[in-house]
Order: C-alpha cells, then sequence, then structure tokens
C-alpha cells in the first residue's frame, strides 16, 4: 500500500465524520453514531442513505480481502462507484466517499470537487480511482487537517508492534435495492443480495454486521457504527413548515434546539482537536523542572504505567 504523501489516522466520531464530509464540500447529509440497529434506535434517523462500520482486523481479514470475489462486473461499472484503498490511513475517508459517490439524491450537493472526480474517473477502475484519489490534493488536504499535533515527526514503521491493534473502515450502500459492501481492501464491492422494499435496507445490513461482530466476539468486543444520513436540521425544519398542529410543532422545536446545541458542541471539540497544545505543555515541563518535580512525577507515571499494564496481563490470563 503506497504513502502519495502521508495520510493521518481519523478518529471514528460523528462530529470528525461531519466536519470531514463538509470540508469536502458536501451540503446535505450528516453522521451519527448507532449504538444499536433495532428500530427504535434508527427509525428517528431515516433515511439513512450508507453505514460506517469500524472493526478490528487481523491477518485473516487480509487473506480475505485477497481472495477474488463473484461479482457481475457489467453491473457493477454502470451502477456502483468503488475506489480501492491503495494509501495508508485513508480507509475512513475512503468508505465516507464510497457512499457519498452512490447517493442519487437531488437534495444532497456533493460539492464541486467530488462531483468533479466522480466524473473525471467514471471510465476507472476501482485501482486507478484510488490512485487518483490519493492524488487529489484537496481531500488529503481535508483529511489531514484532523491530525493531532506533535512535537516530532515519527516514522509510523519504527513504531508500530506487532501487537498493536488495526482497525478499518468498511461501508455499507444500498443501490438498485441490493445492499453492497464496499470495502477498500477488497478488489471489488461485495453484494450481499436483494432487501425487501418494503422495509428500510437497514435491516438487511443489520444482519450482516451483526454476523460480522459475532465473528469476533471471542476476542474483540470494540466496534463503532456511524450512519450517512440527511441533514436533520433541514428534515427537521421542513417538517415544521408543513405542521399545524401545536403539540406536533413542540416537538420538533424541541428536536430542532438539541441539533443546534449537538452542532455547538461538535464545533467546540474540533476546536479543542485542532488546537495546537504543545507549546502550554512544554512551557508546564519548564516549570515543573525549575520546581524541582519533573523527574519524581515521571518516575510516578512510569511506576504507574508498569502497574496498570502488569494489572491487564493479569486480567488477560484470568479470562
Amino acid at each position: 500500500m503506497g504513502s502519495s504523501g502521508e495520510w493521518c489516522l481519523i478518529e471514528s466520531d460523528p462530529g470528525v465524520f461531519t466536519e470531514l464530509i463538509t470540508g469536502f464540500g458536501v451540503v446535505g447529509v450528516q453522521v451519527e453514531e448507532i449504538y444499536s440497529l433495532d428500530d427504535f434506535c434508527v427509525n428517528h434517523l431515516e433515511p439513512i442513505v450508507g453505514l460506517v462500520f469500524l472493526f478490528k482486523i487481523g491477518p485473516e481479514t487480509e487473506q480475505d480481502a485477497s481472495k477474488p470475489i463473484d461479482t457481475a462486473d457489467d453491473v457493477l461499472v454502470e451502477h456502483l462507484f468503488f475506489a480501492k484503498q491503495v494509501i495508508k490511513n485513508a480507509c475512513a475517508t475512503i468508505a465516507m466517499i464510497n457512499i457519498l459517490m452512490n447517493l442519487d439524491d437531488s437534495t444532497v450537493n456533493l460539492g464541486p470537487h467530488l462531483q468533479g472526480f466522480k466524473e473525471f474517473s467514471a471510465s476507472f477502475d476501482s485501482l486507478n480511482r484510488g490512485l487518483a484519489l490519493s492524488n487529489l490534493s484537496v481531500i488529503r488536504d481535508v483529511h489531514n487537517s484532523f491530525a493531532r499535533q506533535t512535537l516530532f515527526e515519527f516514522d509510523d514503521k519504527t513504531l508500530l508492534k506487532d501487537d498493536d491493534d488495526v482497525y478499518h473502515f468498511v461501508a455499507f450502500v444500498p443501490v438498485n435495492g441490493r445492499v453492497y459492501e464496499l470495502n477498500g481492501l477488497n478488489e471489488a464491492p461485495v453484494d450481499h443480495g436483494a432487501f425487501d422494499a418494503s422495509i428500510s435496507w437497514v435491516q438487511h445490513a443489520r444482519k450482516l454486521i451483526e454476523s460480522r461482530m459475532q465473528s469476533h466476539a471471542t476476542n474483540e468486543i470494540r466496534f463503532n457504527l456511524l450512519a450517512l444520513v440527511k441533514d436533520q436540521l433541514i428534515k427537521h425544519r421542513t417538517v415544521l413548515e408543513s405542521t399545524t398542529d401545536e403539540t406536533q410543532r413542540a416537538d420538533i422545536e424541541s428536536l430542532i434546539d438539541d441539533e443546534l446545541l449537538k452542532r455547538r458542541r461538535y464545533r467546540e471539540e474540533m476546536l479543542r482537536r485542532k488546537h495546537n497544545y504543545l507549546p502550554l505543555i512544554v512551557e508546564l515541563l519548564k516549570i515543573m523542572a525549575k520546581d524541582g518535580i519533573l523527574i519524581s512525577s515521571y518516575q510516578d507515571a512510569v511506576k504507574k504505567s508498569i502497574e496498570k499494564k502488569q494489572t491487564g496481563v493479569k486480567r488477560k490470563l484470568q479470562s
């Protein structure tokens, strides 16, 4: 997997993903975190236009990704956009772009960058789409705007350990009555079959995701699921305009207030994520050194870290 310039890791957070696609120039959708795929948890978010599933991967996942996939190439070329991941740390952006490019909704505006890329790469195969995307500087710059501030630049290869956890994002999207899994590690989309048009496609995807989680349940419980949904503020305001019942209007206005509050919280969190706290940290270390407590504080921290690691190892052995 190439580099084509360095791409940073991205946190699996709805605020981060919403800011990410907004930075791409997309209008009309946002990202929400889903804690359960039960009807009660997803119905209020409908229509859901795509799902992004985060899970831990290992050697067996890479082997599965390398296996040939039985797909109908003519159908895929005609109806699906799929870009293969050819750059490290880009799976979050690849998963989201693969969903966005398959939307067929007049209320969603991809913006000039993604719309232009979609038209430019219309005749490309998945590998060349991935290569072209990796060289799209505007996408890389938005992606890397979420990089953590650091004092030093490190070579990822020297920092990566054999037992380090590695996580991966894959997308699920409905296209022409069928559910497709868009995994950038695969050579092509995976067709998971048709879904019942009388119910949400999410219920079909639910079985797939729950099965995936159960297959990892023996040694892994850390998963994350994000949903790409219509802009909730626009959705609520549209309903409000068409409602005359005072009780319903009060409920909708409450939903609008909650959405505005959430977006304000997202903005505050984003400012904290992107703020450079390193100068403050350096000055605090200087003050601690001047007061003669830096070395002892460091030794105490090392001791606590060792104790915590030993406790974790004991728990692992007991389980």
